[in-house]
């Protein structure tokens, strides 16, 4: 199986994250698609972009990047919470049917801002046991000619779709990447997702997830093709592994002054992933050969906590050990956004896709294997 290789679209309503340089007009139609068209250009497949009360309606600015593109794929983040899965349903198989089947869906089940839209599932075993019907109720409105579904959070009744996802080969459907480190994620994936996606973590840390997640799926009696495994991380890309890291320490120190403590963050401390992330540094500023651990005292959580780091050929190396344990979607990003599409497209993917098998690392420094990994 050829591995895919994703980038990051913003969608936010501040200007400035995670210290992207454009600020007028920063969330405009014509900027977001100038991020999708060079994505395009560069050789990436497409980009996640994400959800969240207080952003911009991610369906919506899937849809409209979608029109403006001829082969951009949008992985849409969406929430249970937001949706009813009939709707959702007919809505994302609309969108891959109109596209050719260029949809991609993140199901996202951690906590939000609930109230804001009227939410009351909090608890986390309501929030994913309705997430697993969520998902049974969306996978077979795609593949069965009509539905009926009782469930605890949903129900329909002869339910069925006027437009049908594209099927081609192996892909039913769009792919569904799901994403939580608790045992209950892990318990939606293992029986309901396609792909699970991790945040930047140590190598034996994933491999030991992956062999976690396929044994739970045997043991709960899996009943789709087997889960695959994707990667979300930041990678800061340099002409050489001395600039990278001078400029990752630079970037880390603009953080620590404007860091306004992602540890205040209520929904940030109760996500089992998020606080495997910020335990990291505990462990050492770098582990493996090249994941940096310190933006995770000071950056914006999630992909932001930790960063591949180094030339073209350190993180292609990296990327390439992440994908001789399983992975084989990745998720990358770093700012400025579109500057940053070029250059890990002309750089980092060539490299990828011909499976170069990078040199050790070229820095005049030893940084050292924290943490004996």
């Amino acid at each position: 199986m050829s591995s895919e290789y994703l980038w990051y679209i913003p969608n936010q309503v501040k200007p400035g994250h995670r210290g992207d340089d454009v600020v007028q007009h920063h969330n405009s139609l014509d900027t977001l698609t100038g991020h999708a068209q060079a994505l395009e250009r560069h050789g990436w497949s497409g980009a996640l972009i994400g959800t969240g009360w207080g952003r911009p309606d991610t369906f919506t600015v899937a849809t409209a990047l979608a029109a403006r593109t001829t082969t951009f794929q949008p992985l849409i983040a969406i929430r249970p919470g937001y949706w009813r899965p009939a709707n959702f349903a007919s809505a994302a198989a609309t969108l891959d049917h109109l596209t050719r089947g260029r949809v991609l869906i993140n199901i996202v089940s951690g906590k939000d801002n609930l109230a804001a839209y009227g939410d009351t599932d909090g608890d986390q075993a309501a929030r994913y046991a309705r997430t697993r019907e969520f998902l049974q109720i969306v996978r077979r409105l795609w593949t069965d000619d009509t539905v009926t579904y009782r469930g605890e959070h949903f129900s329909v009744t002869d339910s069925a779709l006027a437009a049908r996802p594209v099927v081609c080969g192996e892909r039913k459907h769009p792919p569904l990447y799901f994403g939580g480190a608790s045992a209950a994620a892990e318990e939606v994936a293992a029986t309901e997702a396609d792909v699970q996606l991790f945040w930047g973590e140590p190598l034996d840390d994933v491999a030991e997830r992956i062999e976690r997640l396929k044994q739970l799926s045997e043991k709960l009696g899996r009943e789709h093709a087997p889960l695959e495994f994707g990667l979300r991380v930041t990678t800061l890309v340099r002409d050489t592994t001395d600039q990278a890291w001078a400029d990752a320490e630079a970037k880390v120190s603009q953080l620590a002054q404007r860091s306004d403590g992602i540890g205040r963050n209520p929904l940030w401390q109760a996500a089992v992933g998020q606080r495997r992330l910020l335990d990291l540094t505990a462990r050492g500023d770098v582990l493996d050969d090249n994941l940096y651990t310190a933006p995770g005292r000071f950056g914006g959580g999630g992909a932001g906590t930790t960063w591949l780091v180094g030339s073209a050929e350190d993180v292609a190396r990296s990327l390439r050990k992440y994908e001789s344990i399983g992975i084989t979607h990745f998720v990358l990003s770093d700012t400025p956004y579109l500057p940053e599409i070029k250059r890990q497209g002309e750089q980092l993917l060539p490299l990828l896709r011909r499976g170069v098998v990078a040199s050790p690392l070229n820095s005049t420094e030893d940084r050292g294997v924290a943490g004996g990994n």
